[in-house]
């Protein structure tokens, strides 16, 4: 096989981008972490749509499948109109992304993105990816010095089969005062930084503004809460329903109710976050206007068929099947986000890991594996091929989808 089999990838979430290859704790997580009570207070969906997370007084989330709220939100950002940069879920196969970022810090040809936006591993990656080439060096450590030791520790709760205390403790330490200036620094500057998250009580999706978030750490009052917040959407967003823990987020209703809501995996809902779905299927795309030209998309998957022989056990047959379903899921998309593209005369552009990567993985965060797909990345953002037209044999087409009737030709990085 050529990359990890999707029960690798879950155990692999690729929450690695935070740890910034800080050493690894020796002390397993407090038993008051690990036994916390199932028992929750009850609440509406009105009083989740009304409330402030971790009593905030910024709005700094949206419900993601809301088009008006999500237009809104594009109108506000200032630089919306520059190339925007999708980044999917994968699990550790978010190496490709890394390193194709490097790769293409190298080819000097990289946008500034007016809007980045991220899901489950590509959450993870999103917050450097949004500071540009100051970025690329905790990224690519992040996904190639890794273990599994680092980010999660077998031993099944209520919630889930693994416990992700040392990831928790990893982003404390790296998810900073210092992360979130320079996060709210460029969003000031009109840029915007977005995390999906599904909600699972409302089962929805909800986008957050990282950098609204980050801004509200610039008052010492609300520091503590912001910094908390940040960290706690970027560890939901790589919560793999079942196998990592979901995220309980503290909210506070109009009413001054307090209750936690739930927070798991974005991937859950889509593999990627572009626009809400309904604009999506919309034929005149329910009147999202997206104010970019380009988007550049990077899907952290093969999505080929990848044969093995299941073995008759339940982790094997959920692996597979779960394999199955996230590439299903995703080539779906990826047709839904063309069409919406080619409708809408955007210039829609998508990476994924296709037939010229051969490489295998036999265990979750295999760091020969990782260090060879980042290498993979890299080559490929050099030498602008990361996006090619001409797809290799055999995988979905990548490429860029025009509105113009004129033929496709390779192109570079900045779409020369």
């Amino acid at each position: 096989m050529s990359v990890p089999t999707k029960w690798q990838t879950m155990l692999g979430t690729s929450l690695v981008v935070v740890t910034l290859a800080l050493p690894s704790p020796s002390l397993a997580g407090p038993v008051a972490e690990r036994q916390k009570s199932s028992e929750r207070v009850p609440f509406t969906a009105g009083e989740m749509a009304a409330a402030k997370p971790v009593s905030l007084r910024q709005t700094m989330r949206i419900a993601g499948d809301d088009p008006k709220a999500f237009q809104a939100l594009v109108d506000g950002a200032s630089k919306a109109s520059e190339p925007w940069l999708v980044l999917s879920g994968g699990g550790e196969n978010g190496a490709f992304a890394a390193g194709l970022l490097q790769g293409w810090t190298e080819s000097g040809s990289r946008p500034e993105f007016g809007i980045v936006t991220g899901v489950s591993t590509g959450a993870m990656i999103a917050p450097f990816a949004f500071l540009g080439a100051s970025g690329d060096e905790a990224i690519a450590k992040a996904y190639t010095e890794v273990s599994a030791a680092d980010v999660f520790e077998f031993g099944a709760t209520n919630e889930a089969l693994t416990d992700t205390w040392p990831l928790k403790r990893r982003i404390e330490r790296s998810v900073t005062a210092n992360l979130l200036k320079a996060v709210a620094a460029e969003h000031d500057k009109g840029r915007r930084l977005l995390v999906a998250t599904t909600a699972v009580d409302g089962e929805r999706p909800v986008l957050w503004d990282m950098g609204a978030i980050a801004k509200a750490a610039n008052d010492p009052k609300d520091r503590p809460k912001a910094l908390d917040l940040f960290r706690s959407v970027v560890l939901a967003s790589s919560a793999v329903p079942g196998v990592f823990p979901p995220v309980m987020i503290d909210a506070t209703g109009p009413d001054g109710k307090a209750f936690q809501e739930m927070h798991a995996d974005g991937g859950t809902m889509a593999p990627y976050y572009l626009a809400p779905e309904a604009s999506l299927l919309d034929a005149d795309g329910g009147g999202l206007r997206l104010p970019t030209r380009t988007i550049y998309v990077v899907v952290n998957n093969k999505l080929t068929p990848d044969f093995q022989v299941a073995a008759r056990s339940t982790l094997s047959i959920l692996g597979r099947s779960m394999s199955a379903a996230i590439k299903a899921q995703t080539r779906a998309a990826l047709a839904l986000s063309k069409s919406f593209a080619e409708r809408r005369g955007l210039d829609l552009r998508v990476a994924q890991i296709d037939g010229r990567f051969t490489k295998s993985s036999s265990a979750p965060f295999d760091q020969g594996y990782m260090k060879a797909l980042f290498a993979h990345g890299a080559k490929l953002g050099r030498e602008g091929t990361a996006f090619e037209s001409d797809a290799v044999a055999g995988d979905v087409p990548t490429g860029t989808t025009r509105s113009t009737k004129a033929p496709q030709r390779p192109y570079d990085l900045a779409g020369r």
